[in-house]
Protein backbone atom coordinates (compact mmCIF):
# COMPACT_ATOMS: atom_id res chain seq x y z
CA UNK A 1 0.00 0.00 0.00
CA UNK A 2 1.32 3.43 -1.10
CA UNK A 3 2.79 5.51 1.21
CA UNK A 4 2.36 9.36 2.33
CA UNK A 5 5.12 10.36 4.60
CA UNK A 6 4.13 13.80 4.75
CA UNK A 7 0.30 12.94 6.15
CA UNK A 8 1.99 10.35 8.20
CA UNK A 9 3.61 13.54 10.36
CA UNK A 10 0.96 15.29 9.50
CA UNK A 11 2.93 17.74 8.01
CA UNK A 12 2.64 19.79 4.16
CA UNK A 13 4.89 19.21 1.58
CA UNK A 14 6.53 22.36 1.41
CA UNK A 15 7.17 21.80 5.15
CA UNK A 16 10.76 22.93 6.55
CA UNK A 17 13.57 20.59 7.84
CA UNK A 18 12.72 22.28 11.67
CA UNK A 19 8.72 22.34 11.25
CA UNK A 20 9.33 18.24 10.27
CA UNK A 21 12.00 17.42 13.56
CA UNK A 22 9.17 19.62 15.41
CA UNK A 23 6.00 17.32 14.52
CA UNK A 24 8.03 14.19 15.06
CA UNK A 25 8.95 14.80 18.35
CA UNK A 26 5.86 15.56 19.20
CA UNK A 27 4.51 12.36 17.61
CA UNK A 28 7.52 10.25 19.13
CA UNK A 29 6.48 11.25 22.19
CA UNK A 30 3.08 10.57 22.26
CA UNK A 31 3.50 6.77 20.48
CA UNK A 32 6.75 5.70 21.98
CA UNK A 33 6.88 2.27 23.10
CA UNK A 34 7.47 3.43 26.86
CA UNK A 35 4.90 5.53 26.82
CA UNK A 36 2.32 2.57 25.71
CA UNK A 37 3.45 -0.74 26.85
CA UNK A 38 2.06 -3.85 25.24
CA UNK A 39 0.08 -1.08 22.67
CA UNK A 40 0.43 -2.77 19.18
CA UNK A 41 -0.77 -0.35 17.48
CA UNK A 42 0.91 2.28 19.33
CA UNK A 43 4.21 1.00 17.95
CA UNK A 44 3.24 0.29 14.36
CA UNK A 45 2.24 4.35 14.40
CA UNK A 46 5.25 4.79 16.41
CA UNK A 47 7.30 2.99 13.10
CA UNK A 48 5.15 4.32 10.52
CA UNK A 49 6.31 8.23 11.40
CA UNK A 50 9.85 7.14 12.54
CA UNK A 51 10.26 5.65 8.52
CA UNK A 52 8.71 9.00 7.55
CA UNK A 53 11.15 11.05 9.58
CA UNK A 54 14.20 8.95 8.22
CA UNK A 55 12.97 9.93 4.15
CA UNK A 56 11.59 13.40 5.35
CA UNK A 57 14.64 14.65 7.11
CA UNK A 58 17.46 13.44 4.65
CA UNK A 59 17.47 16.21 1.62
CA UNK A 60 18.13 13.90 -1.33
CA UNK A 61 16.13 10.89 0.37
CA UNK A 62 13.15 13.69 0.37
CA UNK A 63 13.95 15.30 -2.87
CA UNK A 64 13.82 11.19 -4.45
CA UNK A 65 10.43 10.61 -2.74
CA UNK A 66 8.87 14.04 -4.21
CA UNK A 67 10.36 13.43 -7.99
CA UNK A 68 9.36 9.50 -8.16
CA UNK A 69 6.81 8.95 -5.88
CA UNK A 70 6.05 6.38 -3.29
CA UNK A 71 6.48 3.05 -5.53
CA UNK A 72 9.53 3.79 -6.98
CA UNK A 73 10.78 5.40 -3.91
CA UNK A 74 10.67 1.87 -2.46
CA UNK A 75 12.38 0.37 -5.77
CA UNK A 76 15.25 2.19 -5.22
CA UNK A 77 15.54 2.19 -1.00
CA UNK A 78 15.52 -0.82 0.77
CA UNK A 79 14.34 -0.23 4.57
CA UNK A 80 17.94 -0.35 5.47
CA UNK A 81 18.84 2.26 2.93
CA UNK A 82 16.01 4.34 4.37
CA UNK A 83 17.24 4.60 8.05
CA UNK A 84 20.81 4.36 7.51
CA UNK A 85 22.71 8.07 8.41
CA UNK A 86 19.34 9.42 10.54
CA UNK A 87 20.34 10.17 14.36
CA UNK A 88 17.03 9.27 16.21
CA UNK A 89 19.14 9.76 19.78
CA UNK A 90 19.40 13.34 19.33
CA UNK A 91 15.82 14.24 19.48
CA UNK A 92 15.33 11.60 22.37
CA UNK A 93 17.75 13.28 24.43
CA UNK A 94 16.19 16.92 23.56
CA UNK A 95 12.80 15.21 25.07
CA UNK A 96 14.58 13.42 28.00
CA UNK A 97 14.47 9.95 27.05
CA UNK A 98 18.22 9.65 27.38
CA UNK A 99 20.14 7.61 24.16
CA UNK A 100 16.24 5.36 24.26
CA UNK A 101 17.20 5.19 20.18
CA UNK A 102 18.99 2.26 20.31
CA UNK A 103 17.84 0.08 22.33
CA UNK A 104 14.12 1.00 20.67
CA UNK A 105 14.99 0.86 17.26
CA UNK A 106 16.90 -2.21 17.47
CA UNK A 107 14.03 -4.00 19.58
CA UNK A 108 11.16 -2.71 16.50
CA UNK A 109 13.47 -2.34 13.26
CA UNK A 110 16.00 -5.14 13.84
CA UNK A 111 18.30 -5.66 11.24
CA UNK A 112 16.63 -2.41 9.33
CA UNK A 113 20.00 -0.11 9.14
CA UNK A 114 23.25 -0.70 10.66
CA UNK A 115 24.87 1.79 13.22
CA UNK A 116 24.11 3.88 11.07
CA UNK A 117 22.39 7.15 12.62
CA UNK A 118 22.79 6.38 16.37
CA UNK A 119 20.58 3.23 16.75
CA UNK A 120 22.15 -0.23 17.44
CA UNK A 121 20.61 -3.18 15.46
CA UNK A 122 20.65 -7.11 15.59
CA UNK A 123 23.26 -8.32 13.63
CA UNK A 124 22.63 -8.63 9.95
CA UNK A 125 23.45 -12.26 7.99
CA UNK A 126 22.03 -10.10 4.62
CA UNK A 127 24.19 -11.19 1.65
CA UNK A 128 26.64 -8.70 -0.26
CA UNK A 129 25.07 -6.13 -2.20
CA UNK A 130 26.39 -6.34 -5.93
CA UNK A 131 26.15 -2.84 -7.78
CA UNK A 132 25.90 -3.03 -12.20
CA UNK A 133 26.30 -0.61 -14.86
CA UNK A 134 23.41 -0.29 -16.80
CA UNK A 135 22.98 2.01 -20.21
CA UNK A 136 19.04 2.73 -20.98
CA UNK A 137 18.43 4.97 -23.77
CA UNK A 138 17.60 8.80 -22.89
CA UNK A 139 14.13 8.40 -24.02
CA UNK A 140 13.43 5.48 -22.03
CA UNK A 141 15.10 7.51 -18.53
CA UNK A 142 12.49 10.33 -19.55
CA UNK A 143 9.04 8.12 -20.50
CA UNK A 144 9.95 4.77 -18.47
CA UNK A 145 9.81 1.18 -19.75
CA UNK A 146 11.24 -2.06 -20.02
CA UNK A 147 14.99 -3.44 -19.94
CA UNK A 148 16.68 -6.68 -20.32
CA UNK A 149 19.05 -7.16 -18.03
CA UNK A 150 21.73 -10.04 -18.48
CA UNK A 151 24.19 -11.00 -15.68
CA UNK A 152 26.37 -13.38 -14.07
CA UNK A 153 25.40 -14.48 -10.44
CA UNK A 154 27.36 -16.68 -8.03
CA UNK A 155 28.44 -18.46 -11.13
CA UNK A 156 25.19 -18.52 -13.70
CA UNK A 157 23.61 -16.65 -15.90
CA UNK A 158 20.57 -14.75 -15.29
CA UNK A 159 18.13 -12.99 -17.13
CA UNK A 160 15.76 -10.30 -16.29
CA UNK A 161 13.29 -7.67 -16.99
CA UNK A 162 13.60 -4.78 -15.30
CA UNK A 163 10.74 -1.86 -15.31
CA UNK A 164 12.72 1.57 -15.35
CA UNK A 165 10.24 4.11 -13.88
CA UNK A 166 9.73 7.49 -15.96
CA UNK A 167 11.77 10.16 -15.09
CA UNK A 168 15.10 8.52 -13.82
CA UNK A 169 17.92 10.48 -13.69
CA UNK A 170 21.79 9.08 -14.68
CA UNK A 171 23.52 7.79 -12.07
CA UNK A 172 20.31 6.65 -9.93
CA UNK A 173 20.10 3.18 -8.54
CA UNK A 174 17.22 0.51 -9.26
CA UNK A 175 17.08 -2.12 -6.60
CA UNK A 176 16.42 -5.55 -7.76
CA UNK A 177 15.89 -7.40 -4.61
CA UNK A 178 17.40 -10.62 -3.93
CA UNK A 179 19.88 -10.85 -6.75
CA UNK A 180 23.02 -10.08 -4.57
CA UNK A 181 25.64 -12.14 -3.39
CA UNK A 182 24.43 -15.14 -0.86
CA UNK A 183 24.13 -15.01 2.88
CA UNK A 184 26.20 -17.13 5.62
CA UNK A 185 23.78 -19.19 7.56
CA UNK A 186 20.84 -19.58 5.21
CA UNK A 187 20.08 -15.82 5.46
CA UNK A 188 18.68 -13.33 3.07
CA UNK A 189 20.56 -12.69 0.26
CA UNK A 190 21.32 -9.16 -0.70
CA UNK A 191 20.20 -6.87 -3.50
CA UNK A 192 21.49 -6.06 -7.32
CA UNK A 193 21.64 -2.13 -7.29
CA UNK A 194 21.33 -1.29 -11.25
CA UNK A 195 23.22 1.82 -11.64
CA UNK A 196 21.88 3.55 -14.64
CA UNK A 197 23.58 5.29 -17.50
CA UNK A 198 21.61 7.73 -19.75
CA UNK A 199 22.78 7.70 -23.32
CA UNK A 200 23.00 11.05 -24.69
CA UNK A 201 20.16 12.06 -27.15
CA UNK A 202 21.03 13.91 -30.83
CA UNK A 203 17.99 16.29 -30.20
CA UNK A 204 17.31 16.76 -26.95
CA UNK A 205 18.97 17.69 -23.56
CA UNK A 206 17.50 17.85 -20.04
CA UNK A 207 17.53 19.90 -16.96
CA UNK A 208 15.23 18.66 -14.25
CA UNK A 209 11.59 18.20 -15.64
CA UNK A 210 12.68 20.15 -18.22
CA UNK A 211 13.74 19.62 -22.23
CA UNK A 212 15.67 21.80 -24.16
CA UNK A 213 16.71 21.72 -28.35
CA UNK A 214 18.02 23.84 -31.09
CA UNK A 215 16.32 24.86 -34.58
CA UNK A 216 17.48 26.81 -37.32
CA UNK A 217 15.23 29.20 -38.75
CA UNK A 218 16.31 31.68 -42.35
CA UNK A 219 17.01 35.11 -41.63
CA UNK A 220 14.39 36.04 -43.81
CA UNK A 221 12.02 34.08 -41.21
CA UNK A 222 13.34 35.40 -38.17
CA UNK A 223 12.99 39.22 -39.75
CA UNK A 224 9.52 38.61 -40.94
CA UNK A 225 8.05 35.87 -38.88
CA UNK A 226 6.58 32.47 -39.48
CA UNK A 227 6.15 29.30 -38.43
CA UNK A 228 8.94 25.91 -37.37
CA UNK A 229 8.36 22.21 -37.07
CA UNK A 230 9.73 21.20 -33.64
CA UNK A 231 10.05 17.68 -32.60
CA UNK A 232 8.77 17.06 -29.22
CA UNK A 233 9.39 13.20 -27.42
CA UNK A 234 6.17 11.75 -29.18
CA UNK A 235 5.07 14.20 -32.08
CA UNK A 236 6.33 16.81 -34.46
CA UNK A 237 4.65 20.14 -33.90
CA UNK A 238 4.13 23.69 -35.62
CA UNK A 239 5.36 26.61 -33.77
CA UNK A 240 5.11 30.23 -34.43
CA UNK A 241 8.32 32.45 -35.19
CA UNK A 242 7.12 35.83 -34.41
CA UNK A 243 8.90 38.64 -36.59
CA UNK A 244 12.53 40.26 -35.60
CA UNK A 245 13.13 36.82 -33.41
CA UNK A 246 16.71 37.42 -32.51
CA UNK A 247 19.51 34.48 -32.58
CA UNK A 248 19.36 32.29 -29.34
CA UNK A 249 15.90 33.68 -28.35
CA UNK A 250 13.28 30.93 -26.83
CA UNK A 251 9.97 29.12 -27.63
CA UNK A 252 8.61 27.84 -24.27
CA UNK A 253 6.02 24.73 -25.34
CA UNK A 254 4.15 24.33 -21.46
CA UNK A 255 3.81 20.37 -20.69
CA UNK A 256 5.93 18.86 -23.22
CA UNK A 257 9.14 18.23 -21.05
CA UNK A 258 9.11 15.25 -19.27
CA UNK A 259 6.05 13.96 -18.51
CA UNK A 260 4.41 14.31 -15.05
CA UNK A 261 5.36 10.99 -13.01
CA UNK A 262 4.95 10.66 -9.31
CA UNK A 263 4.50 13.70 -7.70
CA UNK A 264 6.05 16.22 -10.38
CA UNK A 265 4.30 18.23 -12.54
CA UNK A 266 5.22 17.63 -16.31
CA UNK A 267 8.67 19.80 -17.20
CA UNK A 268 8.12 22.05 -20.04
CA UNK A 269 10.20 21.82 -23.11
CA UNK A 270 12.13 25.22 -24.56
CA UNK A 271 13.50 25.56 -28.04
CA UNK A 272 16.46 28.10 -29.10
CA UNK A 273 15.92 29.73 -32.31
CA UNK A 274 19.19 29.78 -33.90
CA UNK A 275 19.87 31.84 -36.78
CA UNK A 276 20.74 30.16 -40.34
CA UNK A 277 23.91 31.82 -42.34
CA UNK A 278 24.28 30.26 -45.25
CA UNK A 279 27.85 29.71 -46.13
CA UNK A 280 27.71 29.85 -49.93
CA UNK A 281 24.93 32.36 -51.62
CA UNK A 282 23.56 31.46 -55.07
CA UNK A 283 23.00 34.36 -57.23
CA UNK A 284 19.72 36.05 -56.87
CA UNK A 285 20.21 35.77 -52.94
CA UNK A 286 23.52 37.49 -53.38
CA UNK A 287 21.68 40.10 -55.40
CA UNK A 288 18.66 40.24 -52.41
CA UNK A 289 21.58 40.49 -49.72
CA UNK A 290 23.31 43.59 -51.83
CA UNK A 291 20.07 45.36 -51.62
CA UNK A 292 19.30 44.76 -48.10
CA UNK A 293 22.76 46.19 -47.44
CA UNK A 294 21.68 49.31 -49.32
CA UNK A 295 18.81 49.94 -47.41
CA UNK A 296 20.78 49.11 -44.14
CA UNK A 297 19.93 45.71 -43.24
Amino acid sequence: MAKDYYASLGVAKDASEQDIKKAYRKLAVKFHPDKNPGDAKAEERFKEISEAYAVLSDPEKRRNYDQFGDASFHQQYSQEDIFRGTNFNDIFREFGMGGGGEDIFSQLFGSAGGRAGGFRQARSLKGQNYVMKISIPFRQAILGGERSVHFRHDGRDEHIQVRIPAGVNHGQKLRVAGKGGPAPQGGKPGDLLLELQVEKDPRFTREGSDLHQSITVPFSRACLGGTATVHTLEETKRIKIPAGTASGSKIRLKGFGVPAHGKSPAGDLYVTIRIEVPKKLKEKQQEAIERLKEVGL
